[in-house]
């Protein structure tokens, strides 16, 4: 009898990520593929080169099945997953009328202009995805909220003309929509080409990314969060409704049909910081790092671990990507003396991330009124065991890291299993392939240092701004 295995294709903002799971939720192989750095061709304006998403897809794959020693026409399915809050403009024949617009890009916070005759689609990631793997001109609804003119309580788009009006989308613009879970189409054999993905295999559609991420961590239940280390950092936890008027609980679509997460703010260029503080370093400190037969993140781990809690007081604001309503704002590094090192400096940022989305979960958990009592943190930044107890200790209470690391391609997976009736629900699906792997828990004496830290560093930017603002005017 054959074995069953399911895909999870991942696209982030710096990386696609393919990898092929068995229907325990075991990692059978994976390729990756680095997404190009972005075009900014004027102020506010993030767009990703050339068909750089397909590209990457397409090499990432490519290298996931050159590594695959299972019989593809046992691959049952392929859940996927991109980058939310992006957009692309198709031409008729579904390639790219121009370059795709990153989450970053300005121009996706204002309403759509038809200024380019060329285009005929507007899409967010996953429905351009979508069609170069399929052919179809559909997409999930769980990647469409801010932005779209979609009914989010409905899950459809929007029945009010007004909608469109107020987005400048009109609806034959769009695609149709269908719920996570659901089979968006096969692989055409166009696509199987370029990505070596067997011919007729069901590609399943999942949600915006940082959901997927929580469905394959497993966060459900109203005192579990699940904290995403990436490029955008952010916390989420399972909800009960969709929230209207709220501060610091936003609900989002899940990966599950007519449910919904909470995400907390986050950090806009969370673990991308840690990336800016490895590659300013230079070469020679990738040379010295690979002497010694680690990365550059293993060996600055490797001094943070020696720095004492709290960074002899330097602290990290992480501002290095203001949001638009705020845009002086700027990142910060303060309380510099001559004991501070390159460990010290990312220690601080390690404890910057932590301390920040202990904000936001505290305000996130205050407004939808629960305790958090399980906290699960996901993504590359979790590889690190200093992060981790770090995180342990700053929000003194038990953190889980679970087996598989990159979440969003389990999550993508769960969704593929789903829609392949491997398992005959969601929840069923979490329960056979996610798994804990280690638990940190807090250190008193470290809980007791960051609880005296905590106020004196929400307390910075209210100090800097009035200075921020006035060098804003200056420079920018």
């Amino acid at each position: 009898m054959s074995k069953k295995y399911l895909m999870g294709i991942d696209e982030g903002s710096q990386s696609a990520k393919i990898t092929i799971f068995d229907i325990e939720g075991n990692i059978v192989c994976e390729g990756k593929a680095p997404l190009r750095p972005y075009n900014l061709p004027k102020p506010g304006y993030v767009e990703h080169p050339d068909d750089d998403w397909w590209n990457a897809i397409c090499k990432a794959s490519r290298n996931c099945m050159e590594k695959f020693e299972g019989d593809p026409k046992d691959i049952v399915g392929i859940g996927l997953c991109t980058i939310r809050c992006c957009r692309a403009y198709l031409k008729e024949d579904g390639t790219l009328a121009q370059p795709a617009l990153s989450w970053m890009d300005i121009r996706l916070s204002q309403p759509y202009t038809h200024e380019n005759p060329d285009v005929k689609y507007i899409v967010a990631s996953s429905g351009y995805i979508t069609h170069r793997l399929t052919g179809e001109k559909k997409d999930t609804i769980a990647n469409y909220e801010y932005g779209w003119p979609v009914d989010v309580d409905n899950w459809k788009w929007s029945d009010d003309p007004e909608a469109y009006k107020a987005t400048g989308m009109p609806r034959e613009m769009l695609f149709d929509l269908v719920m996570p879970g659901d089979i968006l189409g096969y692989v055409t054999e166009e696509a199987a080409k370029a990505t070596g993905l067997p011919v007729g295999t069901p590609v399943v559609a999942t949600s915006n990314d940082k959901a997927v991420e929580g469905l394959g961590t497993g966060c459900m239940g109203d005192s579990t969060v699940c904290i995403s280390l990436g490029t955008y950092t952010s916390a989420m936890m399972e909800g009960k409704e969709n929230l209207k008027g709220t501060s610091y609980a936003w609900p989002k679509f899940s990966c599950m049909p007519n449910k919904y997460l909470y995400d907390s703010n986050g950090i806009r260029r969370g673990m991308w910081t840690v990336s800016w503080y490895r590659d300013i370093l230079g070469e020679g400190y990738a040379k010295l790092a690979k002497e010694q037969g680690m990365s550059p993140e293993e060996a600055l781990g490797r001094e943070a671990e020696k720095v004492p809690v709290g960074s002899d007081g330097l602290m990290t604001v992480l501002n290095w990507l203001a949001n638009v309503d705020a845009r002086y704002q700027k990142g910060i590094m303060i309380g510099f003396d001559g004991r501070h090192t390159r460990g010290h400096i990312y220690r601080s940022i390690l404890e910057a991330v932590a301390m920040t989305m202990k904000r936001h979960v505290t305000d996130m958990c205050n407004e939808v009124g629960t305790t958090i009592n399980k906290l699960i943190i996901t993504g590359g930044g979790s590889n690190s065991d200093l992060f981790m107890q770090i995180f342990a200790d700053v929000f003194d209470i038990p953190i889980v890291r679970n087996e598989v690391n990159g979440a969003a391609g389990l999550g993508s997976a769960i969704c593929a299993a789903v829609a392949a009736n491997v398992y005959d629900s969601f929840e069923s699906a979490v329960e056979h392939m996610v798994r804990i792997k280690d638990t940190f828990t807090p250190i008193a004496e470290n809980v007791e240092i960051y609880e005296k830290l905590l106020p004196v560093y929400s307390e910075i930017t209210g100090c800097t701004d009035p200075i921020l603002k006035k060098s804003y005017e200056i420079f920018d």
